[in-house]
């Protein structure tokens, strides 16, 4: 925080106010639990507690369910405060702004949504922020319904009908009212809804993973085999998350910072310096859980030790992801810090695609996926060696 005050004193830099930081973070950490929470149980928890069915196996699907649930439904309740926030934040911002607390009222909320639109636009940006936030209010009213017994039940089809629901709600509020001038502000928004998307996906499997493993007191000592089958498959979803990340943020990184030196000579450049040392910070943790963990879970579950997979998956495994969840939580608290652009701090001029550009993005997109598939091929090898040294015949 210190260097980003000396930044924001060099370059002329504006921090941006309390109410703006919290309103930001807190809006993303709605987003996060929501999105992620609806895809990973949808793409990891669903498949494998549907899949099995011995006796331990129901016992301790009906935990991980009930858990799940209570997640989703929570998360619904953090998206609708965070999303009232956050629209008033809008608010106090638009035109010649007004006190935060002027904006909660909702009268004035009314006011900016059913403002007219702006001379030359398709349609009114409140209008975009009245659907969203309808969208959103529907979203976490049908996740909020799993408090509900009843409801639980049909945990499955809620969930899936409140995913595409709760990406609607990002989605919507970055519809343009004005065609786009240029063919790059067209990738800026649609890179910036990818980054969003994959990040929230990231870190929402993340923190509803960590959840679920506090329930081990209450599972099975066979539980580990569904939970090795968990953490191989969020696996899978967080490399593709990974690849997203960082395809859409060095786009986001080209448009805003013009030299390397700008990451710490300007205010957005050292919050996206310290954004970046974080998101490293993650990408470590699950570099060491896809080359470290991920095979000794495969050798104990080939080899049939279940009490040692029970440790692997429920203990040591969330120990870890706990650390990524706390880097992710940093992450979003940075994110208010990145307004603006270091290449209008630093009066260089905008970016400006071309042919290269496009070639060398294509050339870095190409390179991270040849890396992660081999991460994935060396995680399955190291698996195959650990199971050949502990049994040779």
């Amino acid at each position: 925080m210190s260097a980003l005050l000396l930044a924001a004193d060099a370059a002329g830099y504006t921090l941006p106010t309390a109410w703006r930081a919290l309103t930001k973070t807190g809006y993303f950490v709605g987003l996060t639990g929501s999105i992620g929470g609806l895809v990973t149980y949808a793409a990891t928890v669903r498949p494998v507690v549907r899949g099995s069915s011995d006796t331990e196996a129901v016992g301790d699907n009906a935990v991980l369910r009930h858990r799940s649930a209570s997640y989703l439904a929570w998360s619904g309740v953090v998206l609708l405060v965070t999303g009232y926030f956050q629209l008033a934040a809008r608010v106090a911002r638009a035109g010649a702004g007004m006190p935060f607390g002027d904006a909660l009222a909702p009268r004035r909320l009314w006011q900016f949504l059913r403002a007219p639109a702006d001379k030359g636009a398709w349609t009114a940006q409140g209008t975009v922020f009245l659907v969203q936030n309808l969208v959103l209010l529907v979203t976490a009213a049908t996740l909020m319904t799993l408090f509900t017994r009843g409801a639980r039940r049909r945990l499955g089809p809620i969930a899936l009908t409140a995913l595409p629901l709760a990406l609607a709600v990002t989605l919507i509020a970055a519809v343009p009212v004005t065609a786009p001038q240029a063919t790059s502000d067209l990738l800026d928004l649609v890179f910036t809804q990818i980054h969003i998307v994959s990040g929230t996906v990231w870190l929402g499997g993340l923190a509803l993973l960590s959840l679920l493993a506090t329930t081990r007191r209450r599972l099975s000592p066979d539980a580990g085999l569904l939970w090795a089958d968990m953490w191989r498959r969020f696996s899978l979803v967080a490399m593709m998350c990974v690849a997203a990340v960082v395809i859409s943020g060095l786009w986001m990184s080209w448009e805003h910072v013009g030299t390397i030196s700008q990451l710490w000579t300007t205010g957005y450049g050292v919050a996206l310096l310290v954004k970046v040392v974080l998101v490293l910070g993650l990408v470590t943790a699950g570099a060491f859980n896809q080359l470290w963990l991920m095979p000794r879970m495969a050798q104990a579950r080939r080899a049939g030790e279940t009490t040692s997979l029970f440790h692997l998956t429920l203990r040591h495994f969330p120990k870890v992801v706990w650390g990524e969840v706390a880097l992710g939580l940093a992450v979003l608290l940075v994110i208010p810090f990145l307004s603006g652009s270091a290449r209008a701090e630093a009066g260089s001029p905008e970016a400006e695609p071309s042919a290269g550009i496009f070639a060398a993005g294509a050339t870095l997109a190409l390179a991270l996926a040849v890396s992660l598939y081999a991460t994935a091929k060396t995680s399955d090898a190291l698996a195959r060696r650990q199971v050949a040294v502990t049994d040779p015949a």
